[in-house]
């Protein structure tokens, strides 16, 4: 994803309870790497063996 489609991406996104004070605790994973991994198996289809070894599981 490049910087330009993050930041069209990134506003779309909800703003997590924790960073406004509502409770919650912080995800695991930042969102961007989250829409990186769902861009990658839509691409490629579920092909375990080609997923990077990086994303997270």
């Amino acid at each position: 994803m490049t910087d330009e489609e993050w930041q069209a991406a990134r506003d779309a996104m909800p703003v997590p309870a924790w960073l406004e004070g509502r409770g919650g605790q912080p995800e695991g994973y930042r969102h961007r790497q989250m829409l990186d991994a769902i861009r990658y198996v839509t691409d490629n289809g579920i092909k375990w063996r080609a997923m990077p070894a990086d994303f997270p599981a």
